[in-house]
């Protein structure tokens, strides 16, 4: 286990033994999104200097690890493909079925490129619903044309 990894079980450890919910860390720690800062706690994103010295505060963490939380991530590090949890493997599945269908659409409505899952936002909400409540995800990319060279 990495470094990092071990930073991830401590602070998690952390979270539950303070009975906290990500989006009461989220506040505690500045004014992003709790996606983003639950992202960055388990080790995806870079936390500021300020936001790591707070995250130290809140965790119990040591001094020496809020230099770790503020490094640029192994983005990706530790997810197994296909993914093995269903929650997971249910957005892997939506890309097995739908992806082509996504490109298809937004090669149609932008042209050849990509949406960036860097210049990007999300949002996660709860859509009550009298069969069962929703899950929803709201997602929004810059477009990024292909460069012809």
């Amino acid at each position: 286990m990495t470094a990092r990894e071990q930073l991830t079980e401590t602070i998690l450890a952390s979270k539950r033994k303070q009975g906290l919910k990500w989006s009461a860390i989220a506040s505690a720690l500045g004014t992003g999104s709790p996606i983003l800062y639950t992202a960055a706690l388990l080790g995806q994103f870079p936390l500021t200097a300020a936001e790591a010295e707070k995250a130290v505060a809140l965790f119990d963490l040591d001094l020496s690890d809020a230099a770790l939380l503020t490094e640029p991530p192994h983005r990706g590090a530790g997810v197994v493909m296909p993914p093995t949890d269903p929650l997971i493997y249910r957005f892997y599945e939506l890309v097995q079925n739908y992806g082509t269908t996504w490109k298809a659409l937004i090669e149609e409505e932008f042209g050849d490129g990509i949406m960036s899952a860097i210049d990007f936002d999300m949002s996660i909400a709860r859509q009550p619903d009298p069969k069962g409540d929703r899950v929803k995800i709201e997602m929004s990319g810059k477009f990024l044309s292909y460069k012809r060279y």
